[in-house]
């Protein structure tokens, strides 16, 4: 049976050439990155190297980018050391935020360590700049943490004038960029931010590995204790194989990065053209479908409410189209997506997210139109 793969939001298949890649480092490279030996320092060369490729990306110095699981625990290291750190006591996010930042911002204000506001935005999405400027200067020092591109319904934030108003306000300023490191151009050198946070398995990576980047305008301590490794911010041994893949992974990522991003854009472009023509009363999260203002990679899809689109999801699935309704990291739970009931909070229609990779193809959007027509008409 053909199967589709529409669900690169969650994850994306990990491309040939870092198989190939961490497949030889584990043959060939298992010695411990702490050790003083001959093996231990080639280990401790892949490390930097790789540090040095991310850095240069991003227009940033090797000191600032530190090696972590992934993108959870990059942005929960950002929000409890920070807070803890500078004696933070007043935090604002946005009401569709990961959960990856909105757990441990709403457990710590249960707490009562901070205060939590939530900045206004308006129908698509965008955070509201005079909201925001409110809410910095009537409290005090504040940790303010707005994602770059939502990973449901890929509303894209202007985190350049973000920055600037933290600046402003002497705020600490983190971004939760998993979605668009490896999919757009970030210059860390003409963006005012804190932190960020990175997931090599966005953009044909492994799993569990990604990097938190931290500006020498903040010092933090580390967030799991343990060793010395990552210059004493993040104890563990080192994952070579897995950092060298994140690597090579971004490093592809940006060499090919205008070409697939044509490319992207085309196969989404055909896709919301052949869902308004054979789909009726088809609509769109936010602004989903407008290509230059939204993550490029995501298509968030309103359809209206019938006997056939109950379980569109499922039935989706069985005829071989695999897709999301809404956020992946909320599958198993028996609660709805809090991104997409904030635009829709009475739940009248069905959310599915389509999100698009480099190895998709025209045949694969015509194969999923003819199912969804399979199933509504």
């Amino acid at each position: 049976m053909k199967r589709v793969y529409l669900d690169n939001a969650a994850t994306t298949p990990i491309s040939k050439e870092i198989i190939e890649l961490m497949s030889s480092l584990m043959k060939h490279q298992f010695a411990n990155p702490s050790s003083t030996h001959s093996e231990g320092r080639k280990s401790k060369t892949i490390v930097e190297q790789s540090r040095t490729i991310i850095a240069k990306i991003l227009n940033t110095y090797p000191r600032n980018i530190f090696f972590t699981s992934g993108g959870t625990e990059s942005d929960n290291m950002a929000i409890k050391m920070s807070i803890e750190n500078y004696n933070i006591k007043h935090a604002i996010t946005s009401r569709i935020s990961h959960h990856a930042v909105l757990y441990p911002l709403e457990k710590l204000a249960k707490e009562n360590k901070i205060k939590l506001s939530y900045v206004k935005l308006d129908k698509n999405g965008l955070v509201s700049f005079s909201d925001l400027e409110n809410l910095l200067k009537n409290n005090s020092r504040t940790f303010v943490s707005i994602m770059h591109a939502n990973n449901e319904v890929g509303v894209i934030q202007d985190i350049k004038k973000i920055g600037i108003i933290c600046q402003n306000h002497n705020a600490i300023f983190h971004s939760d960029t998993v979605q668009t490191i490896g999919h757009y151009h970030i210059d860390l050198q003409k963006i005012n931010i804190d932190f960020l946070a990175a997931s090599a398995h966005k953009f044909h990576g492994p799993k569990g590995i990604g990097f938190i980047y931290i500006s020498d305008n903040v010092k933090i301590s580390p967030f799991i204790i343990g060793g010395a490794q990552e210059r004493n911010m993040r104890a563990g041994t080192e994952n070579i194989h897995s950092i060298s893949a994140l690597a090579k992974a971004m490093q592809l990522a940006y060499e090919n990065l205008d070409k697939d991003m044509l490319y992207i854009k085309k196969l989404k472009s055909y896709m919301i053209e052949k869902l308004k023509l054979y789909i009726p009363d088809v609509l769109f999260f936010a602004n989903s479908n407008d290509l230059d203002n939204s993550l490029y990679t995501v298509l968030t899809v309103s359809f209206p409410l019938t006997k056939n689109s109950e379980m569109l999801l499922f039935n989706l699935d069985i005829a071989g189209v695999s897709c999301s309704g809404g956020s992946a990291c909320a599958s198993g739970s028996n609660k709805g997506s809090h991104v997409l009931s904030y635009f829709d909070p009475n739940a009248k229609r069905t959310g599915i997210r389509f999100s698009f990779s480099k190895y998709n193809t025209f045949d694969e959007i015509d194969f999923t139109i003819q199912k969804l027509k399979d199933i509504f008409n």
